[in-house]
């Protein structure tokens, strides 16, 4: 890469696969746009890549759940003129609990989060980096893409549009050079099943999970490859593929299962 100009946007960069995005970037010497809600945790973050890698690292703060603000994200970047190489949509929340208890607000921001924003940003970045013949989108899926998800209807039907989405755009987008993956991890260890409440699912109890480090590397070589669809784990890939031989109703009993607390 070693590009001096050339910018990577990371959505969701203060913690676990887009942190971890945001220091391959640096050790690559691409300068970075870093976004999340937390300001204190993007000044910490932007330190530790400015004066670790000698890059630029420009911040914005902002909650993405509100449309608004990814269109002032894409705004930034073309009034500062930065040359965007790479986008990187990390930024996701998820929700554990049958869907009749649970919280609309929090399904209302994840769709908007999850699908809104994460299409909108890919469409806009997608324009530029056809123009100009280069590009690079990374979508962060899942695993939970490839099933529906009893006790996280909305979580695994939002990872399902990402990975078939981001499918879609990369067949299109290949013959004008921009390349699109999208990244399908398990269960990763990270602020993520906190923040779903999913401490009670059995996918998460007692279980040694991959870093968001090992995750990140695994998906920043995928893009680089160019590869579509890469789902991180021998035993992730099986499943993801498993799911296609079974009857629906055989993998819906097997999620709902995998997912419950008891």
């Amino acid at each position: 890469m070693n590009n001096d100009n050339a910018y990577a946007v990371i959505t969701g960069a203060t913690s676990g696969i887009g942190l971890e995005f945001a220091r391959l970037f640096a050790a690559d010497a691409v300068n970075l746009v870093l976004v999340a809600r937390g300001k204190a945790e993007l000044e910490q973050v932007s330190k530790e890549l400015r004066e670790g890698f000698n890059i630029d690292v420009r911040i914005l703060s902002l909650d993405l759940t509100v449309l608004a603000n990814a269109e002032t994200l894409h705004s930034y970047t073309k009034s500062e003129q930065l040359d965007v190489m790479y986008l990187i949509n990390h930024a996701g929340s998820g929700d554990y609990g049958s869907f009749i208890t649970t919280s609309w607000q929090k399904e209302q921001d994840m769709i908007n989060l999850n699908v809104m924003a994460l299409t909108y940003l890919s469409k806009v970045y997608a324009e530029q980096f056809a123009k100009l013949g280069r590009g690079h989108i990374v979508n962060v899926a899942s695993t939970a893409a490839f099933q529906p998800g009893p006790l996280m209807a909305v979580y695994y039907a939002t990872k399902s549009y990402v990975l078939h989405f981001t499918e879609a755009i990369a067949t299109e987008l290949h013959k004008k050079g921009v390349r699109v993956t999208a990244l399908c991890p398990g269960p990763t260890a990270s602020k993520f099943q906190e923040a779903a409440i999913m401490s009670g699912s059995k996918l998460v109890q007692g279980k040694k999970l991959p870093t968001a480090a090992t995750v990140a590397r695994y998906g920043y070589r995928a893009m680089k490859r160019g590869k579509v669809v890469a789902i991180h784990g021998a035993g992730n890939k099986f499943g993801a593929y498993a799911v296609r031989l079974l009857p629906r109703r055989t993998v819906r009993a097997i999620v709902h299962r995998a997912q419950s607390s008891r």
